[in-house]
């Protein structure tokens, strides 16, 4: 049984002893940006999977294709707002009108501060919405979104 997504959210560790990963799917279209998420969450000790494109984020979730192969589970999700083929805010609102990923916090990352960019991602329930690049004092907030937002999906 997989631990993240269940009311535990306790993985065995590579040591064999229990320790507390919380998965972060990151999707951005820029290798670079990809790295630096996933080197930055990984140092803060998260799982972290990375793809490049919402399509492959759609379809590693388990939306978007027919297989039946098990789809890992994740505690929150990080995308880039500008993307080829789907942006940031076409994966949010495909995970939020998912009646089994919706509770799923999604946070948006990119390099432009455009207000009214913002508010259309934020009012759709994107957890946050952070510019690039992503710094280790947003890991921190970023703990803190998926712990409450685990908590409660426990609870339900």
């Amino acid at each position: 049984m997989s631990a993240l997504g269940s009311s535990s959210l306790r993985v065995v560790g590579e040591n064999g002893s229990g320790s507390e990963l919380l998965h972060v799917l990151a999707v951005d279209d820029s290798s670079l940006d990809r790295k630096l998420i996933e080197r930055l969450l990984k140092s803060s000790a998260y799982r972290v999977t990375t793809v490049d494109s919402g399509k492959r984020a759609l379809e590693l979730l388990g939306l978007g294709n027919e297989n039946n192969y098990e789809k890992p589970e994740v505690n929150m999700i990080i995308t880039d707002y500008c993307m080829p083929e789907m942006t940031g805010y076409d994966l949010l609102k495909r995970v939020k009108e998912s009646s089994s990923l919706r509770e799923i916090p999604v946070v948006i990352v990119s390099s432009e501060n455009i207000p009214t960019r913002i508010s259309r991602c934020l009012e759709e329930g994107a957890e946050e919405f952070l510019l690039k690049p992503l710094r280790a004092s947003d890991v921190s907030r970023l703990h803190s979104c998926m712990i409450r937002m685990n908590t409660f999906r426990s609870i339900s």
